[in-house]
């Protein structure tokens, strides 16, 4: 075909075809010519094939007079009328597998395919015919997974059958339906179909193969999923698959990095047919037992994964497969992943009830979210297996034995605990509202009642009456403030690990192993160890079903407690990730499946059996070997070398010598590859001999919570002292104080995990000024306490000593009136004043009073200048969707992006700045709106009265290309500021309104955005600050309206 122009030919071969051609293959084989003739040179297999091309579409189109056929029946339809619909794509696909191929295109084709089949030395190659729509205009509209797939075709009757049903499936209802919601006119679309060599997955196994984790987005680890069969039952969801995540710069580093691997059901594969086509066949038992591809095979995709993400520069969703019969492994498919790499990762979530109802319990809330669902009180923990997802769960107290339908639960109230439970630590983690130290809820709340648990209004929960309505505001993360001391973060589940690694972090000061026992493990490490003399015979019949496909117990633990630990860490690299090892007590302990046999009854647990005394005793130290063998895995041989490894509960030195030392006979030796051991910091002792233990350990990590609770000798979880339980309390932050200064005169970093951080700013204040390395916090408060300490740091710095006038004034009040008191309290010989005093001097009782008040004053002087420097303190915002600037705005005010607009809100008062493009004209006159200009853009500017609460809004309408209009409207004090501040970029990267005036007519958005409405015909249009505030059976008043 020389000298023909390619887009004139209706065959190219993929050593012809690179990603420019989309407009004439379609993406799928753009993508694979780019491929085949790049990366194959680099050691990527990838089948040969060719392309019939959309210029062959078209002709065949042409040549059978289909596209008047076409319009005529796709005339007047309307997508939401399914019937129709479905009429109309029966019709169009009938039309075409009844027409005829244009014989030099029938020619052209059979001779491609003679020469394919030739160069595998047979006649009637086995080939895959897959669909690759294109749009001419459109290269970048996206059409994957609409079209058909068809496998095993052989012969060139065949052959062009399978073409033409590929043509035909460019009108599949779902297609249809697509390029009419797209806007596309469905004759512009067309259709370039793939005829590519077969590799024998059928013997093998094949699967998808992303680039990035599909839940989050995370870009650090390469997902693979396997089964066995040719690719479409995974593709398509019909088999469970085996699962494996890569971490990316383990395998860089030439490590295995296999971080994780779940084995999937794969109960049936789908075969090669007698003659030709597909069948469905059962896979044995003993396959599925085991998984389909082997780690060389799961590292080496990986490599190829990530040289193709190279190649193209952005995340890729593979398709792979396995020839059974040669063992060699290729790559049979490409495109970019659209779904996550383009999303927004950095947002704050904050929950909002828009409607309170009957209270029936409250307690103490933890975390800020809001949960609904029907109410299910469970009395004895063996009833958990009536919970059914998505319930409410009311209990007295839980423990370790709970999280697994705590997991599933919308919300969990209990009777007892506090803010450091284990209700309390768990829900945090699992991001699960909670309510403890609910009195009586199991009597207030009935089972199958309708409940909405609220934990967005401050420190108390409150469980509501029925299902109320509430509103979730993400907003994202613009600007980070940056912070001298770290900001980490307590991380438990691994299954959020990659999620929460998109929030401004310095890693994960607190990872607890006990999480993973209890959700992924789940079995007593010594039931594994010594499962052949399990005396429970209904705990060994657990364990073998859990632990299918391993015939070594033990190493079930390993694996599991490996791949928790390096999802972690993984999500967090380079970051430090501190692991500290398990520290549950006996009764804890015990409530794994098989514990009972192997744990003491302890008649006060919280002082027992714990921590470091632990690994070393003969009693449970094979089951830390096990702990210590997971962490080698972990660093050692998947190149997570972030792993720093933490004891915990270590009550004196020489058992901190004791535990390190086990860890050594354990494969786990200090300072080798660089391993660093912590040590908590949540004794006495820990403070009182902070030398010792800092000449055996390389840091400490402060435990507010067992410190508070072991300084002040209360239960923690105790309602009848919890009013003593205070991390505040000065004995506490004399402790914390002391240590902070013992560590950094021994060379040893510090930090703090408990939960006083995140639930006290001034106790996070505190830490600052006395220097602390880290703070760990938890997820939902790591940005708003960022910001907090930043601010700190500027004005106290991390020594003390403020840097503001108003400050250095309250300091020095303070030392005259220590003065004052020496003076006036000690009676000091010698004293002029004390001599010189008459019977009407005032009184030292009135002197401290009057200093007092000053100190008072100047106290509240010192508090108002650091309000209004906060005040003063400006961010910016970058905006790229619904319009193309920037501007700056108040720090203290929250931004809430919403579907087509942004709100700048103030935090306390609830005035606001609105940005959006103007969906609906506002009935105002042009004799009241002057000229206005901002960003260089014109304009016009009015302002009106709210018929809501009186306050006065502002509105600026400004001109954009196209005619339409971007508004501003609002009635923040710093409207005027923020509206001076605002750059416009190219008018010509503003993309499509995303809302419709349908959005405000129908109240279907409750954003600032200015709506104005009239109750009855003829009377005036008054002006709402949302739509939601517009009165019900009001009319929305529009441009064609006059006041």
């Amino acid at each position: 075909m020389a000298g023909v122009a390619k887009s004139s030919r209706s065959i190219l071969w993929f050593s012809e075809i690179e990603i420019g051609d989309i407009p004439l293959v379609g993406g799928k084989n753009a993508s694979l010519g780019e491929m085949y003739s790049n990366l194959t040179k680099k050691g990527i297999s990838i089948p040969n094939g060719f392309a019939i091309s959309a210029h062959a579409y078209r002709e065949f189109i042409r040549a059978n007079q289909l596209e008047r056929q076409i319009k005529q029946a796709l005339k007047g339809l309307v997508i939401t009328d399914v019937r129709a619909l479905a009429a109309a794509g029966a019709k169009i696909r009938q039309l075409i597998l009844s027409a005829s191929f244009p014989e030099k295109l029938v020619e052209e084709i059979a001779q491609a395919y003679q020469k394919l089949s030739a160069a595998r030395g047979g006649d009637h190659l086995a080939v895959a015919v897959r669909s690759s729509a294109t749009a001419e205009d459109l290269p970048e509209a996206s059409f994957a997974g609409q079209q058909e797939t068809y496998l095993n075709v052989r012969g060139e009757a065949e052959l062009l059958l399978s073409v033409k049903k590929c043509i035909a499936s460019l009108f599949t209802n779902r297609a249809i339906s697509y390029r009419e919601a797209q806007g596309f006119d469905h004759l512009s679309v067309a259709l370039s179909v793939a005829v590519q060599e077969m590799v024998r997955s059928d013997l093998g196994a094949s699967g998808v193969m992303f680039t990035l984790d599909t839940e989050s987005g995370f870009r650090g680890v390469v997902l693979i999923n396997a089964a066995y069969g040719l690719g479409e039952y995974v593709v398509k969801g019909r088999v469970i698959p085996d699962q494996f995540y890569v971490f990316k710069e383990g395998l860089k580093q030439g490590k295995e990095a296999v971080i994780s691997r779940i084995l999937g059901t794969k109960e049936v594969k789908l075969v090669y047919g007698p003659q030709s086509g597909t069948k469905q066949k059962t896979v044995s038992g003993a396959d599925r037992n085991r998984f389909a591809i082997n780690n060389a095979d799961v590292a080496q995709l990986a490599r190829w994964g990530m040289m193709i993400e190279e190649y193209y520069q952005k995340p890729q969703d593979i398709e792979w497969a396995k020839d059974g019969q040669s063992g060699k492994l290729y790559i049979v498919q490409a495109r970019p992943e659209t779904v996550k790499a383009r999303s927004s990762h950095s947002v704050i979530e904050k929950y909002e009830l828009k409607k309170k109802g009957q209270a029936l319990a409250n307690g103490i809330a933890v975390g800020e979210k809001i949960g609904a669902g029907k109410v299910r009180v469970i009395e004895d923990p063996r009833d958990m297996k009536l919970f059914k997802k998505g319930e409410v769960l009311v209990t007295r107290i839980t423990d370790p034995d709970w999280e697994p339908i705590m997991r599933i639960a919308a919300a969990i109230v209990t009777e007892q605990g506090g803010k450091t439970s284990h209700a309390a630590i768990v829900s945090r983690e699992i991001g699960v509202p909670c309510v403890v130290g609910a009195k009586h809820a199991r009597e207030l709340l009935k089972t199958g009642q309708a409940d909405t648990v609220s934990c967005a209004g401050g420190d108390t929960g409150v469980v509501y009456k029925g299902i109320l309505p509430f509103e979730v505001k993400r907003t994202e993360i613009i600007s980070v403030a940056k912070t001298k001391t770290q900001i980490m973060m307590n991380v438990g589940d691994p299954d959020h690990a990659f999620s929460l690694s998109f929030l401004p972090n310095d890693g994960v000061g607190l990872a607890r192993e006990e999480f993973i026992f209890t959700n992924f493990i789940r079995i007593h490490p010594l039931a594994l160890i010594h499962y052949k003399e399990l005396k429970d015979k209904a705990a060994k019949k657990k364990i073998a079903a859990m632990t299918r496909g391993y015939k070594n117990k033990e190493t079930y633990c390993v694996d599991k407690l490996a791949e928790g630990v390096a999802r972690i860490a993984a999500a967090f690299y380079p970051h430090d990730v501190i692991i500290r090892f398990s520290d549950f007590k006996t009764n804890e302990y015990a409530t794994l499946i098989g514990g009972r046999q192997f744990e003491p009854k302890e008649e006060n647990p919280m002082l027992g059996w714990r921590g470091a005394s632990r690994y070393y005793s003969k009693e449970y130290r094979d089951g830390f070997r096990l702990e210590c063998e997971a962490m080698r895995r972990v660093r050692n041989d998947w190149g997570l070398t972030n792993v720093v490894t933490m004891v915990p509960f270590c009550r004196t030195p020489e058992e901190g010598e004791k535990a390190i030392k086990t860890m050594a006979e354990f494969g786990l030796k200090q300072g080798e590859n660089g391993l660093r051991v912590y040590v908590m910091c949540e004794i006495p002792s820990n403070v009182v001999l902070a030398e010792e233990f800092a000449k055996i350990f390389d840091g400490f990590s402060i435990g507010s919570n067992d410190l508070t609770q072991l300084t002040l000798g209360v239960d923690r979880d105790s309602p009848f002292v919890a009013h003593v339980y205070d991390e505040n309390n000065l004995a506490v932050k004399t402790l914390i104080r002391d240590v902070i200064r013992v560590a950094h005169a021994q060379g040893r970093k510090i930090g703090i995990c408990g939960q006083a951080p995140s639930d006290y700013p001034e106790f996070a204040e505190f830490l600052v000024r006395e220097g602390v390395d880290s703070i760990s916090l938890n997820p939902d408060t790591v940005v708003a306490t960022r910001e907090r300490i930043a601010y700190v740091e500027k004005t106290v710095g991390k020594t003390g000593e403020k840097t503001s006038a108003p400050s250095v004034s309250l300091v020095a009040m303070v030392g005259i009136v220590a003065a004052a008191f020496i003076g006036l309290g000690a009676g000091c010989a010698g004293s002029s004043l004390a001599e010189s005093r008459s019977a009407t001097d005032i009184s030292p009782a009135l002197v401290r009073e009057k200093l007092t008040e000053k100190m008072k004053q100047a106290q509240a002087g010192a508090e108002q200048d650091k309000q209004q420097a906060v005040a003063n303190q400006l961010s910016t915002l970058s905006i790229a969707t619904f319009a193309n600037f920037t501007l700056q705005y108040p720090s203290i005010f929250t931004v809430e992006q919403w579907n087509g607009g942004v709100t700048l809100k103030h935090p306390t008062n609830g005035t606001y700045v609105s940005i959006f493009r103007q969906v609906l004209g506002h009935p105002v006159p042009d004799s009241g709106k002057q000229a206005a200009e901002a960003g260089g853009l014109k304009g016009v500017r009015y302002e009106d009265t709210s018929a809501k609460d009186g306050t006065k809004i502002f509105v600026v309408e400004l001109s954009l290309e196209g005619g339409e209009v971007l508004e501003i409207n609002g009635n923040s004090e710093k409207f005027n500021d923020i509206l001076a501040t605002i750059k416009f970029n190219k008018e010509e990267n503003i993309s499509s309104r995303p809302i419709t005036h349908w959005d405000i007519r129908e109240r279907r958005i409750c954003a600032q955005v200015i709506t104005y409405a009239r109750e009855t015909a003829g009377a005036k249009c008054l002006a709402y600050s949302t739509p939601c505030d517009v009165p019900a059976g009001a009319k929305v008043c529009d441009a064609r309206d006059t006041k």
